[in-house]
């Protein structure tokens, strides 16, 4: 949609993208033309337990996770990767300790962050098609099976809300 719809945008003003928030594609969106991007993906997706990473997106709940004493991501330089371990944020969600939303929230904003700091810097330096090879032939986007469970877990947890109130 964004290859049809972003010739017919001015050239002179920012192109606000918005509900797209995914890693992939703020990669494949700036490439399209696109400046800015709001979302609440990274925190809802951090709720639930998806973390980004460099090589994709990783449930915390998972595990594998039960043991790793090393940082959610390596070389990840966030608040949440220099002071606890994955093993420990994995205690938390599964504790369901709210402490847990707070650093798997800093933890993908940060991830965001950083990514948009690394396009940035990939065009001005007139390297961003090298940039968007590299990062999506490493990161694996969540299959749809994972997507459409994540979905169902959100209209739950909508649903819950609503019955409370």
């Amino acid at each position: 949609m964004l290859r049809w719809v972003t010739p017919a945008l001015p050239r002179n003003k920012p192109r606000h993208l918005l509900g797209v928030g995914s890693p992939e594609d703020l990669v494949v969106g700036v490439g399209l033309g696109m400046d800015m991007f709001d979302c609440v993906l990274p925190t809802r997706v951090a709720r639930h337990g998806g973390l980004f990473t460099l090589d994709g997106r990783v449930n915390i709940k998972s595990a594998r996770f039960r043991t790793q004493q090393g940082p959610i991501e390596e070389g990840c330089d966030c608040y949440t990767c220099r002071n606890y371990s994955a093993a420990y944020v994995h205690h938390l969600l599964r504790a369901e300790e709210q402490l847990y939303y707070r650093l798997g929230t800093i933890h993908n904003i940060h991830f965001m962050l950083r990514l948009a700091a690394q396009l940035r810097a990939a065009i001005q330096a007139g390297t961003y098609i090298q940039f968007r090879d590299e990062f999506l032939a490493r990161y694996t986007p969540a299959s749809e099976q994972v997507r459409e469970q994540q979905r169902e877990k959100w209209k739950a947890a909508r649903a819950r809300q609503a019955e409370s109130r």
